[in-house]
């Protein structure tokens, strides 16, 4: 089964790097489908790829990913027990938050990728992903007080690592959601 689900992730991530279903694709250098094991308990699902990722193509690897790791560490996930993607596969122009087409476009990709991946519990850093995964407009103090689920997964809704950076007290609550999501992979 562990195989199967390497062999969909190594399809879709194809499927991603060749995409064409918006116009992000003209400006990328590449795009990230994202990486970690098949069958991680834990899917983190960001926002876009910055600057460092569409160089590289790897998600989450600058100083965003840097805390991101710093955070995983101290509630005690290790990164490469988890798969790490975003909601939108390329990188918006200045960085600028993904517009809904562009959102809509690499859905199918993340649902795929969930479906593959089937984790016990998903982690939408940032609103961004929080709004896409659950499908409905939301405050992040709401989303992050509220329980949900997506095709029977629970979502944990948290502090995505850029806006810790520019605010450093939201580091306790960002580990401290990243250590509930732990508990919930665990079956505590």
């Amino acid at each position: 089964m562990a195989a199967s689900a390497s062999r969909e992730l190594a399809r879709l991530a194809v499927q991603i790097r060749s995409c064409t279903r918006c116009k992000l694709h003209r400006s990328r250098t590449h795009a990230v489908p994202g990486e970690g094991p098949a069958r991680a308990r834990i899917l983190l699902v960001g926002e876009a790829p910055g600057r460092r990722e569409d160089v590289e193509g790897r998600p989450f690897i600058g100083a965003a990913g840097r805390l991101l790791d710093d955070a995983l560490r101290r509630a005690e996930i290790r990164r490469q027990t988890t798969f790490i993607t975003n909601a939108v596969k390329c990188r918006p122009p200045g960085n600028r938050r993904p517009r809904p087409p562009e959102l809509a476009a690499c859905r199918p990709y993340l649902i795929a990728q969930l479906a593959a991946i089937r984790p016990r519990v998903v982690v939408a850093l940032g609103l961004t992903a929080a709004k896409d995964l659950l499908g409905r407009p939301m405050s992040l103090s709401t989303a992050r007080r509220s329980r949900h689920s997506l095709a029977g997964t629970p979502v944990i809704a948290t502090y995505h690592p850029a806006a810790v950076l520019r605010n450093r007290r939201l580091l306790p609550k960002l580990v401290g959601d990243l250590r509930k999501a732990r508990r919930r992979a665990e079956g505590s």
